[in-house]
């Protein structure tokens, strides 16, 4: 693991699926959603009216959001994002495992989230603008199993 420089900077990451490699069809300009969340059950004692006991239920997961240019159809991430939301339910939904790494300057991991499961539930494109000049990009929402920070 390399030495730690905090803050540490998020411009540098990658992203790693499980069928899907890694590389120029794993990368993205913005990864967003890592936000795991206990939720609470309030509980009213009886004879106790000073405050209300907070009860975990269970950890709640929010979706992930990973935005980069628009693909290829030739993207592996493409064709399972296809099967899964074109072909609605007509087809098994291949969950995967994924890996979201934050690097340093010298490309070594500092942090990494582990999510399993992984399938996505939303896929949109960002609006067109005939008055900027930018790149056209693309947004993959996926819900997932459970997450785990690793480093």
């Amino acid at each position: 693991m390399a030495e730690l420089d905090y803050p540490l900077p998020a411009f540098h990451f990658v992203v790693r699926f499980d069928r899907a490699g890694s590389g120029v069809d794993a990368s993205f300009q913005e990864v967003g959603g890592i936000a795991p969340e206990m939720e609470t059950e309030a509980y009213r004692e009886g004879g106790e009216n000073r405050y209300v006991h907070q009860l975990p239920k269970g950890t709640k997961s929010g979706r992930l959001t990973l935005k980069r240019g628009i693909a290829s159809d030739a993207s592996k991430l493409v064709v399972w994002c296809k099967e899964v939301l074109e072909w609605g339910l007509a087809r098994r939904i291949e969950p995967q495992a994924l890996q979201v790494v934050l690097l340093d300057a010298a490309g070594l991991p500092v942090r990494s989230w582990a999510f399993d499961d992984a399938w996505p539930v939303k896929w949109s494109v960002d609006g067109f603008k005939s008055n900027k000049n930018e790149v056209a990009l693309e947004s993959i929402e996926l819900v997932y199993g459970a997450s785990r920070r690793e480093l």
